[in-house]
């Protein structure tokens, strides 16, 4: 009887080292779960926030894009503005289209040289046999550089002033004629640089001359 009974003993140990063998199996089993539902999970996580960058990543690239487009045609409109003004802040635009001086004047930026148009005058001047006349001028001085433009402009009132008392002494006889205009235009390019000396300017040009 002990006999058998010590190999039931003996034998419980084998069906002991029998039936871990599930609990082995399932336990090997458990962690593959496990690991599963972790690779599961770390797809659940990182796949929506890769499509979140993604969208938030092409937004951005939406966004920068169209703030450089602006920026560039902000820029381009800046760059057109500063075309418009310069030479010496008197204003340039594009060359041979006038554009307002001081004293009112008008100023015709060209490649070479600037043309300074003068406000219209009108002058007494002695007529035939003594009688009162009108001379109605238009000139246009031609400078050279910026700095006769602006020695120009801005003494305008005493380059006029120059020319009225000139022109009042004159006869329309005195302006009869191409030498007449000729002999004109050098007086009064005389008068105008002996006003904004040490600029000059290089002549005078008779738009309109009318005598009544």
């Amino acid at each position: 009887m002990f006999g058998k009974k010590k190999k039931k003993d003996d034998a419980a140990p084998e069906d002991g080292e029998a039936a871990p063998a599930p609990e082995g199996a399932d336990g090997e089993g458990a962690p593959a779960k496990k690991k599963m539902s972790g690779k599961k999970l770390v797809l659940f996580i990182i796949l929506p926030a890769i499509l979140v960058l993604g969208a938030g990543g092409g937004a951005a690239f939406l966004l920068l894009g169209k703030g450089g487009g602006e920026a560039e045609q902000h820029a381009d409109a800046n760059a057109g503005h500063g075309k418009a003004k310069g030479k010496g802040g008197h204003g340039e635009t594009a060359p041979g289209e006038p554009v307002p001086g001081p004293n009112g004047t008008m100023i015709t930026y060209g490649e070479d040289v600037t043309f300074v148009a003068l406000p219209e005058m009108l002058v007494n001047i002695v007529g035939p046999e003594g009688r009162p006349a009108f001379l109605k001028l238009k000139l246009t001085l031609e400078a050279p550089d910026e700095a006769a433009v602006t020695a120009l402009t801005e003494h305008v009132p005493r380059v006029s002033d120059q020319f009225n008392g000139f022109l009042r002494e004159m006869r329309t006889d005195d302006l009869a004629g191409s030498a007449g205009a000729y002999r004109l235009r050098l007086e009064l390019l005389r008068r105008v640089n002996l006003v904004i000396a040490p600029a000059q300017i290089n002549a005078v040009l008779i738009e309109e001359m009318l005598v009544q």
